[in-house]
């Protein structure tokens, strides 16, 4: 969905990630998608390298070139990261270094450090798991689940032959309709003559739903999902000043 929006690319992005909530594997897909929305000139991983559970993270650490910021943990069972993380968010928040934030978690502690950070009119996206609580996950512009990500490794491994049981599997996971937010996007970037802007739409999407994703139905690209739809929608393209523009139409 990222061609459909405006680039952001000169911007300056700050990737904070809580080491305790995030998956190292999954570092490069995320990497790339924080990077869509500007370059990420602040890598900060956080959480308390003495013990076990940060040693996944240890190994692509210094290739990815962050920044490994020690927390202890003052109890058994708490989770100190959160706070150091939110601290030191406010720091760059109000250094002014940065245009944007991609805060990596699953953990509605950071719900507020996110809605302060759009209230001063910066860029916020978060990227989690699917059962992420709906507080920090509204309160992102952009909220990427780390199971599109997932799925996005595997399409890029050679395919195995799916069994009766992975089809089941992939069948439980199946999203709700799509139509009711499409619908409702196209009506909020639809012009006088009937048509919309996918880019408009696109931007209505987030507005709606900030993890809105293709790529939970199956699509890289909004405009592939469309393009699926048929029988729903139809689209057209207009050639503005050497640019193609892509135009979207609900059929009667």
């Amino acid at each position: 969905m990222a061609d459909e929006i405006k680039s952001l690319s000169r911007n300056k992005i700050a990737m904070l990630i809580d080491g305790d909530n995030a998956q190292a594997s999954l570092l490069p897909q995320m990497l790339v998608e924080a990077g869509r929305h500007g370059q990420v000139t602040v890598r900060r991983i956080y959480g308390d390298w003495t013990t076990n559970s940060m040693n996944s993270w240890k190994d692509i650490l210094n290739f990815h070139a962050f920044q490994p910021i020690q927390q202890f943990r003052y109890s058994v069972g708490k989770n100190a990261t959160d706070s150091a993380m939110i601290i030191d968010a406010m720091d760059i928040l109000h250094s002014n270094v940065v245009d944007g934030f991609c805060l990596v978690s699953s953990d509605s502690d950071y719900t507020r450090l996110a809605t302060r950070i759009r209230e001063t009119g910066i860029f916020v996206m978060g990227i989690g798991k699917k059962n992420t609580p709906k507080a920090f996950v509204n309160a992102c512009d952009v909220f990427v689940y780390t199971e599109n990500l997932v799925d996005e490794k595997k399409n890029n491994q050679p395919k195995k032959a799916h069994s009766a049981k992975s089809g089941k599997k992939k069948e439980e996971r199946e999203e709700s309709d799509p139509m009711p937010i499409l619908t409702q996007a196209f009506e909020m970037a639809v012009g006088q003559d009937g048509w919309a802007p996918l880019a408009g739409m696109g931007n209505a999407l987030y507005q709606l739903d900030p993890a809105f994703d293709p790529r939970s139905y199956g699509h890289k690209q909004l405009s592939r999902m469309i393009t699926s739809l048929k029988d729903k929608f139809e689209m057209r393209t207009q050639n503005l000043d050497g640019t193609s523009i892509l135009y979207v139409k609900v059929k009667e």
